[in-house]
């Protein structure tokens, strides 16, 4: 039976829509046909629901906004710098984790039991620690990157098939060739499964650390639109963000499909 969610051909030749593509594409519709409803409704607060063409000029004129650019590489440098910090301390945690059994057993109960914690909870710590300005929002993506990578890559750990472990340790290599030669290899889909999960909410955490305390950044843009109730610049914002983080979120699935296929 053909897969349903590609494209099929037609008589004429002409890629034919799926019908996973078509309930997508109606999804995305609807959703658009209700909120402009809403909008001409006026059941509302006067431009608390904007229409689309104001929201779409919103979007135009952030685009041509050269500083939103600035801001949104504030936000970039923030999110980048405690996704590589927590995803490398977090790697390291849970190749630890996975290789002792009595590390896991000792701590990595403390991991399940503060990964699901609000970060937020955490900000006014890192302020006092980092203070107010880039310091604070790294350490937000810091510790809210931390958590996924190390469980993800403990949980990796303990599916390495053993006969590679074994091979390993009969050539005698040292923790460091066994991390770099059998362990990392072994664990690509999990390490960036932990990164997908890691950068996701590392975002999150950066954002809600700029809307509670910054003068800079996209979460500052977003809040200071709603606290001046400019709506269509508030949800242009939030689209962009929403767009940046779907892109971001596709190319490291291209890589981790291309790098499955080249495992194949």
């Amino acid at each position: 039976m053909a897969d349903t969610g590609r494209l099929t051909q037609t008589a004429t030749g002409l890629p034919a829509i799926s019908r996973v593509t078509q309930v997508r594409i109606a999804i995305i519709v609807a959703i658009l046909v209700i909120w402009e409803a809403t909008a001409a409704s006026g059941l509302l607060f006067r431009d608390v629901v904007p229409s689309l063409l104001v929201i779409g000029r919103a979007v135009g004129h952030l685009l041509v906004d050269h500083e939103f650019y600035w801001h949104l590489g504030v936000t970039a440098t923030e999110v980048g710098t405690g996704l590589v910090i927590g995803g490398l301390a977090g790697l390291a945690c849970g190749l630890a984790l996975g290789a002792s059994r009595f590390l896991s057993r000792a701590f990595e109960h403390y991991l399940y039991y503060l990964g699901p914690t609000p970060k937020i909870i955490f900000f006014p710590i890192m302020i006092m620690w980092f203070g107010v300005g880039l310091g604070s929002k790294i350490a937000m993506g810091t510790i809210s990157c931390f958590f996924p990578v190390a469980l993800s890559v403990a949980a990796g750990m303990r599916q390495i098939d053993g006969v590679l472990i074994r091979v390993g340790r009969s050539f005698r290599a040292n923790t460091w060739q066994m991390v770099t030669k059998i362990y990392l290899p072994a664990m690509r889909a999990p390490i960036i499964n932990g990164v997908r999960l890691g950068l996701g909410v590392a975002i999150i955490g950066t954002l809600l650390a700029e809307t509670k305390l910054s003068n800079r950044g996209v979460g500052y843009l977003i809040i200071n639109s709603y606290s001046t109730f400019d709506m269509p610049r508030m949800y242009s914002l939030l689209i962009v963000v929403f767009v940046v983080a779907i892109g971001v979120n596709a190319i490291v699935s291209r890589f981790a499909e291309r790098d499955a296929a080249r495992r194949r």
